[in-house]
């Protein structure tokens, strides 16, 4: 069977989000099909302020509504700690805890050689410049689990070991293979309490 072409579209369009397959486009597609106009407008008009109102911060590279984030103009926070992260969505995972008061460095990315994710495509240049400005006493290499994120880890160790800094990496807690997105609260604050220096 085939459905009139502006669901069609929906479909395609739905089922190109991460997790979703056929199955799951078909229900999201039918239950806005159900919803008042006005609710999908404001799904739509969510969508689209996302797209045209978010930014990179210029300090971290978390997402921000002005040039920095809220976290970079926080004067409470301790600016001798720094937490870097793969992703945005991973800030947020920490921030939940409320287990960490410092300040944060994303690198947008993770380095995948076979996907052609080299060290070169990610904010290791402005981390290392954040670096030498002094502030910093603390990294703390918070990225994920995975052999992406392990490799990652790897190489920021190489490459922030020679600068003296004290360099950790959040402890186990985090199952390897898993992301910061999925861990529940408690086991990413234990993870960041038992935070371990890079070797």
């Amino acid at each position: 069977m085939t459905y009139a072409r502006p669901l069609m579209r929906l479909l395609e369009a739905l089922e190109k989000l991460p997790g979703v397959g056929p199955r799951s486009a078909e229900r999201m597609a039918f239950y806005l099909l159900r919803v008042s106009r006005e609710e999908t407008h404001n799904l739509a008009q969510a969508i689209t302020d996302v797209r045209d109102r978010l930014r990179f911060c210029e300090v971290c590279f978390n997402l921000a509504e002005a040039e920095r984030c809220q976290i970079c103009q926080d004067p409470t926070r301790d600016p001798s700690l720094l937490c870097v992260v793969e992703e945005p969505k991973d800030v947020l995972a920490i921030e939940k805890t409320s287990a960490y008061r410092g300040l944060y460095h994303v690198l947008l990315g993770a380095i995948a050689p076979l996907d052609g994710m080299g060290p070169e495509l990610l904010k290791i240049d402005e981390l290392m410049r954040r670096l030498s400005d002094g502030m910093i006493q603390e990294v703390i290499v918070a990225t994920d689990a995975d052999k992406d994120g392990e490799t990652t880890a790897v190489y920021l160790s190489r490459l922030i070991r020679p600068s003296g800094l004290k360099l950790t990496r959040i402890a186990s807690g985090i199952p390897v293979g898993s992301h910061l997105e999925y861990a529940d609260q408690a086991t990413l604050a234990r993870a960041l309490e038992g935070r371990r220096e890079l070797s």
